[in-house]
């Protein structure tokens, strides 16, 4: 049974991930003003120096059921079955239209990860695992359905102003958070996004603390993978977080960019680790 693996571009895997694991990705879309483009079109840099420029945050649409629908036929006609990790249904429309367009078709699978940006990739790669080892479609899905909640995701911001615009954070705690020039930690817990820890001082400094401090938490997680994901970041933000893990015994650290839609509503100097909590049965 040929078995297709597939997922938003949220899932923010590079190219040549997407084509080691052979995951078939359906964009979201972006308006930069006047100007409408696709996630993977249009980089972080970009979404970045517009909003610097114009103050404006910007839009983000789902994937709808057309494309949706479109996409799941068109990989129907080559393989068996599909199955589908969409972003967090508590965070944006896509999970519910993707549901729905499988319901009008045969072996489609979607799985709501109840995550966003790698967290879904920590699922699809597993999920290549499971169906290069033999599995039937539904016991993959099962099977990954069963590993949502192990999915650890988190995120240090440099600045709030982004998830201010997105209507994610009020003025009052915007306004505390530059007064006291505040980094603060985002998780996602049951599929939302939630401010936890609160860091101050110099990024590369603040990753230390942050990415120390989250992996003290689950000391029988799954090390055989973790990535290192962000907007945009410098050398030592990145070589902080890698410390830790490797001091954390994970035998694979990938480092990745956030795409437009999830720089959309983190802004620059974002970065995070994720990894599974738990290891597999």
């Amino acid at each position: 049974m040929k078995i297709a693996i597939s997922a938003e571009s949220t899932v923010d895997l590079s190219k040549d991930l997407l084509e080691k694991y052979n995951i078939h990705t359906v964009p979201f879309g972006i308006v930069l003003g006047d100007k409408l483009g696709l996630d993977g079109e249009i980089s972080p840099e970009e979404i970045i120096a517009f909003v610097n420029k114009t103050g404006i945050l910007p839009k983000t649409s789902a994937v709808n059921e057309t494309q949706l629908d479109e996409h799941f036929t068109t990989l129907l006609e080559t393989y068996d079955a599909v199955i589908h990790f969409s972003i967090s249904s508590k965070l944006s429309s896509a999970c519910s239209n993707a549901r729905i367009a499988a319901t009008r078709l045969n072996n489609v699978f979607v799985v709501d990860t109840l995550s966003l940006s790698t967290g879904i990739g920590l699922l699809a790669i597993y999920a290549r695992k499971l169906i290069d080892g033999g599995l039937a479609a539904d016991e993959v899905f099962k099977q990954c359905e069963a590993r949502v909640k192990y999915i650890q995701a988190s995120f240090v911001l440099d600045r709030l102003d982004y998830l201010y615009k997105g209507g994610r954070c009020s003025a009052l705690a915007l306004f505390g958070a530059n007064i006291l020039r505040i980094k603060p930690q985002i998780i996602l817990k049951n599929g939302e996004m939630r401010p936890n820890r609160k860091y101050i001082g110099r990024n590369d400094l603040t990753i230390r603390r942050y990415s120390r401090e989250t992996l003290s938490e689950f000391s029988g997680c799954d090390k055989s993978l973790a990535f290192i994901t962000y907007t945009t970041a410098t050398p030592a933000m990145i070589s902080e977080a890698r410390s830790a893990l490797k001091s954390a015994g994970f035998k694979e650290i990938i480092e990745t960019r956030a795409g437009a839609t999830i720089t959309s509503h983190c802004g620059d100097l974002t970065l995070g680790i994720l990894f599974f909590s738990k290891k597999p049965d």
